[in-house]
């Protein structure tokens, strides 16, 4: 057809464009929805137990604080390498393949197991790892002893995680977000009493919140385990068949997430070095930034959601051919998601103390902690915004440079110039914070650069 025979184009451009816009909107809320929920149950459980120990101790808090270094490393990292469940899954699923979204499932499992594994080994070398890191040896002890019990819990996290994205691929996001909210419920209730001794128990500290974790990790993986081997349709899904073929099978499973979880885990590397600064400050600065930090991924979390929906939503354009919808959905996606962190970016600088003093009673770690987190408002809107961005790459199948631009954010720029700012200038914990949100900036912009110079393409 020749274009002399295209129909003209509609004359009321506007109206198509708004209306695709609110399409863009509500379609990307109501995919966010539940992962955020989902997603958000991980930090939840984290901003519970930094409570309860930051109330019970600030050095029991730094205690805490640094086992979760490399503790969020690992559980990060395994979150993206598990990607490729997700995808594979869904994929079988839109091509209407049943039986090889039981398949993706079973060939997950095993890997899972041996990721949690290798990370419950890791977890063994807490101490040296962070003498290494410039702590005291008193530090690197107490973070040490956190850790290994952390890491007791890794496996049972795997296999949820895998559980949860097989869930999700087949549209059924609700269990997981069940198993995480009882999951939530649990952990506080066994936090307050080891952490602080109750119930008859002798307290434990830093090491009851692990001991809490692991067990709620565990519950929650193998009940979601449970609910698929048992759920109504498991012979739709042919998820009780062996699997011999768990690793030659899965190569390309397993691809799919490498370039994730290596992404998340120099992102989480990154923050966690700036915590190993932390610690060679003082045990205090060490808290406060715990405190901060939870505080800015909480709303991550919501980031994170919209970051998924925005590669869903810019997947399928990108698989119609549809340009012009494909750059709409990742910006509609960036302003979204900048929308709702400045709304929690103001709540922000507006009760940094009423915020402070949910997670410490302690005078002096509310007077470090206090302007971090009224300083965390303006991180929260370029950290977000370069998570979507990152996705709404991946949904246009570029998965290698949006890991390359992480890497030089994050691992290039931000911890210099933090080293720098806390060791050169002697900004403190408050030059981390500035810190990341320049290296955030970085990141936003580079990646919405290199989307503006795709979606052109």
């Amino acid at each position: 057809m020749s274009t002399a025979t295209l129909p003209a184009p509609e004359p009321h451009a506007p109206e198509p464009l708004r209306a695709r816009l609110a399409a863009h909107v509500g379609e990307l809320l109501r995919l966010a929805a539940p992962v955020i929920i989902s997603r958000a149950g991980l930090m939840v459980m984290m901003a519970v137990d930094t409570a309860i120990v930051g109330r019970f101790s600030a050095q029991e808090l730094a205690y805490y604080g640094l086992a979760h270094l490399p503790g969020n490393i690992m559980v990060g990292t395994g979150v993206g390498l598990l990607m490729g469940t997700v995808m594979i899954t869904a994929h079988a699923f839109g091509a209407g393949s049943e039986a090889d979204c039981g398949r993706a499932w079973r060939r997950s499992i095993p890997y899972a197991l041996l990721l949690g594994a290798l990370f419950a080994l890791v977890s063994l070398l807490g101490d040296p790892l962070f003498q290494a890191g410039g702590q005291t040896a008193e530090m690197a002890a107490g973070g040490a002893h956190v850790l290994a019990v952390l890491g007791l819990g890794a496996p049972g996290m795997m296999l949820y995680i895998t559980t949860g994205f097989f869930l999700e691929g087949i549209k059924r996001p609700l269990p997981g977000m069940v198993a995480m909210v009882i999951g939530n419920i649990v952990n506080a209730v066994l936090a307050w009493a080891l952490v602080w001794g109750h119930a008859g128990l002798e307290p434990l500290g830093a090491v009851g919140s692990a001991w809490a974790t692991s067990i709620v990790r565990w519950s929650m993986g193998l009940g979601l385990v449970a609910y698929v081997w048992w759920m109504h349709d498991h012979d739709r899904w042919q998820v009780r068949r062996p699997v011999a073929d768990w690793w030659s099978g899965a190569a390309r499973q397993r691809h799919l997430g490498y370039a994730a979880g290596l992404s998340i885990g120099v992102e989480s590397g990154a923050f966690a070095a700036l915590g190993l600064f932390a610690g060679m400050i003082s045990p205090l600065a060490l808290g406060a930034y715990t405190v901060g930090l939870n505080l800015t991924a909480l709303p991550f979390m919501a980031a994170v959601g919209l970051a998924s929906a925005t590669a869903v939503r810019v997947g399928v354009a990108y698989g119609r051919g549809d340009r012009g919808d494909m750059a709409l959905a990742g910006w509609t996606g960036l302003g979204v998601t900048s929308a709702i962190l400045a709304g929690v970016g103001i709540l922000y600088r507006s009760l940094p103390d009423a915020l402070g003093a949910i997670y410490s009673n302690d005078p002096q770690l509310l007077e470090a902690v206090v302007p971090l987190i009224a300083f965390a408002a303006w991180i929260l809107i370029a950290d977000g915004g370069q998570t979507v961005m990152a996705n709404a790459l991946r949904g246009r199948h570029d998965a290698w440079i949006p890991t390359a631009l992480h890497f030089f954010s994050y691992a290039v720029v931000m911890i210099p110039v933090s080293a720098f700012l806390v060791f050169g200038l002697d900004h403190g914990a408050h030059g981390l914070f500035e810190g990341i949100l320049i290296a955030s900036l970085v990141s936003v912009t580079i990646l919405s650069l290199r989307f503006a110079h795709l979606s052109r393409r």
